[in-house]
């Protein structure tokens, strides 16, 4: 048993304390971790460094912001940085948008979107629709309003999560939805959706949003797209959902939004939400102490430069059509890749045990140590890794990637077969 302080989040007792698993400093692409090694990162952090770590101008912006406004509100009060942050959000989220709300991560802007959405209700006079409708599989975040509409099966039950207002319905059948809407749709304040779902990276297939927007039109509820993992260039353009036939009425964005350097969120509301609160007297009850600060506001402003003069976007693009490459070429030469999910350069790896069938739950953490081993940092996924590279890789990055997971998964199918254990 550890006998340190730090109590990390998601790591049993017994891997607690482990040199192999602290990290002491990153540069580029690459982690140096408390044992000595330097490690190829392939998740952006934890999918927020798409820039890759240690850029100068993100830490110049910040620096200056905290030798000139150290702590600045937007509780009760404004900062002209969080001014500067909100027009350049809505400036790069599209004419379809007006307001941003600050918030500090994306299980608590999911927290407050649950909130905006029943106000916008009961302003509309009508108060009885407080449902909120996810999608199995989903992953929106571990606070306790955001861990309700959290899709996957996380415990909710054992820490008396209240679900009483969350229902969950298929995101691969549309059908599942429009039964729930035609017996419920009178209670639906809001769907909310991850354009790539969850930890599987399971995208939302064309014929599912198409049914999902008309559904919208039919029953009046404000369509959420959780863009917390899939902005910022993660997927191809900007925002995944600027992609579909018709925008989402409000937008969520975390993890890329200031490169991984703080604790920030934004909630990005259209122009048509947003009147619904364009009268006398009307506030929403939501704020937090380092939301909109100017310190993450800074960071705001130089990440979106940043992203500009890298052609990070293009960079993204360009980056998913060799990695579409590469991993069908996985898939060919490897016996243990059964397959691939996702899209752009967020990406997870089908893995198949010793039977040939899907690897088993408990076998993930092995694969991710083995692949660690061989020189790479993933993050486990349902049945497999996932694969996240930052936006700058060079060509021969990928390539490296791609042969530390291969011999990553040499070194575990080696290591089973010695021992026998079925996986």
């Amino acid at each position: 048993m550890t006998r340190q302080a730090l109590w990390p989040s998601l790591l049993e007792p017994s891997r607690q304390g482990d040199d192999g698993l602290c990290t002491v400093s990153a540069k580029g692409v690459r982690v140096r971790l408390a044992d000595g090694r330097e490690l190829l990162c392939g998740t952006s952090g934890l999918w927020n460094a798409n820039l890759g770590y240690g850029n100068e101008a993100i830490a110049e912006a910040v620096a200056t912001s905290l030798r000139d406004a150290s702590y600045l509100s937007v509780f009760r009060y404004e900062n002209a940085y969080a001014r500067r942050a909100a027009q350049a959000l809505v400036d790069v989220c599209g004419p379809h948008y007006r307001r941003v709300l600050f918030s500090t991560s994306g299980g608590a802007a999911n927290d407050l979107v649950m909130k905006l959405a029943r106000l916008h209700h009961a302003l509309r006079g009508d108060s009885g629709r407080k449902v909120v409708v996810g999608l199995r599989g989903s992953y929106h975040g571990l606070t306790f309003g955001s861990f309700g509409l959290t899709g996957e099966d996380l415990g909710q039950q054992l820490y008396g999560v209240d679900q009483r207002l969350v229902r969950h319905v298929s995101g691969d059948d549309p059908a599942e939805l429009a039964e729930l809407l035609e017996r419920q749709g009178g209670r639906v304040a809001a769907v909310v959706v991850e354009p790539v779902r969850g930890s599987g990276a399971v995208p939302l297939s064309p014929h599912y949003l198409g049914r999902l927007l008309g559904l919208r039109e039919r029953y009046g509820f404000l369509l959420v797209a959780d863009e917390v993992a899939t902005g910022f260039g993660r997927t191809g353009p900007f925002f995944a959902s600027q992609e579909w036939p018709s925008q989402p009425d409000v937008l969520v964005t975390s993890k890329g939004l200031t490169n991984g350097t703080m604790a920030a969120a934004a909630v990005v509301v259209s122009a048509e939400l947003a009147r619904s609160f364009d009268r006398p007297g009307v506030v929403l009850a939501h704020g937090e102490t380092q939301a909109g600060t100017p310190s993450t506001c800074a960071a705001i402003l130089a990440t979106l430069e940043e992203m500009d003069r890298l052609d990070a976007v293009g960079r993204s693009r360009a980056l998913s059509r060799k990695l579409d490459g590469k991993l069908a070429e996985l898939v060919r030469e490897h016996p243990r890749v059964l397959g691939t999910e996702g899209r752009g350069c967020f990406r997870a790896l089908k893995l198949a045990g010793r039977d040939g069938g899907p690897l088993p739950g408990s076998e993930v953490a092995a694969v991710v140590a083995a692949v660690r081993d061989a020189g790479a940092v993933t993050h486990p996924g349902p049945g497999g890794v996932q694969l996240i590279p930052a936006l700058t890789y060079t060509d021969a990055e990928l390539t490296e990637l791609l042969d530390r997971v291969r011999a990553g998964l040499d070194a575990h199918t080696a290591a089973v077969a010695g021992t026998g254990v079925a996986g």
